[in-house]
């Protein structure tokens, strides 16, 4: 037997009588596994994240250690989420936004993802990190090379924030933009 369906006031009212928390509106039991399963599903809808970065996000929205776990194993067996993938986008986008590998390593680490896949994903040549940073130094000063010591400090400042190592920056500042 199919329910009427009540009016938003009606459904206000039982919010405000604090119905119980395992309920629906309808009256029905709650699925805490099927309820974490589709905030997991809306999490990963907007974009790609590491199994920990979804764990985290799970666990900061009341969800059990148990239910979690579960999730997560389900999602990664259905190949819904999963850390390379998630690690090669971030990387990519990172890296057109003129972030450094050091950086992209670093930030990487704090999403929970490995050492190894993150190794396998910044595994790219000086060449590819030497014309990043090139690109990152001529939109922020401009084409022409540093005029001072002074202002190759600046620039130097800046590749090293954005995460570039020494010997690129040197490269960046030296050979190719003379």
């Amino acid at each position: 037997m199919k329910r009427p369906k009540r009016s938003r006031s009606e459904r206000t009212a039982t919010v405000l009588q604090g119905a119980p928390e395992d309920q629906t509106d309808d009256g029905e039991a709650r699925d805490p596994l099927a309820d974490a399963r589709n905030a997991a599903i809306r999490l990963l809808a907007r974009r790609e994240h590491s199994t920990d970065e979804l764990r985290r996000k799970l666990k900061r929205r009341g969800y059990g250690v148990q239910i979690i776990d579960e999730v997560v194993a389900t999602l990664r067996n259905s190949e819904s989420v999963s850390d390379a993938r998630f690690a090669e986008s971030f990387a990519r986008v990172r890296s057109e936004r003129g972030q450094g590998p050091l950086r992209i390593r670093a930030e990487l680490r704090e999403r929970g993802v490995t050492d190894v896949l993150v190794d396998e994903v910044l595994t790219t040549t000086s060449e590819y990190w030497l014309a990043q940073a090139t690109r990152a130094i001529v939109k922020r000063f401009g084409e022409a090379a540093p005029a001072s010591r002074d202002e190759w400090n600046r620039q130097a400042r800046f590749l090293a924030q954005r995460g570039f190592p020494s010997d690129l920056i040197y490269r960046a500042l030296g050979e190719a933009r003379s």
